[in-house]
């Protein structure tokens, strides 16, 4: 019994969460992890590499890691 009253209070928190988010993203409001690079960054990246820099060192140089640069690129 107990059980199933877990169960049911699981599902509703759910809801609660889901309904919270569509209600935010029809605020204008951004829902998820934020961004690690600013796009202003992300334009930084572009030239550098295009200077010449290996993808690892503007990685180390942004603070981030050489697959989220990789992405961000993309």
């Amino acid at each position: 019994m107990m059980g199933a009253l877990a169960e049911f209070e699981r599902s509703l928190n759910g809801e609660r969460t889901k309904a919270g988010m569509a209600a935010a993203k029809r605020r204008g409001r951004h829902v998820g992890r934020p961004k690690s690079l600013t796009p202003e960054q992300v334009d930084h990246a572009r030239e550098l590499i295009d200077s010449g820099k290996t993808r690892g060192t503007v990685a180390a140089l942004l603070g981030v890691d050489v697959k989220t640069l990789r992405r961000a690129l993309a």
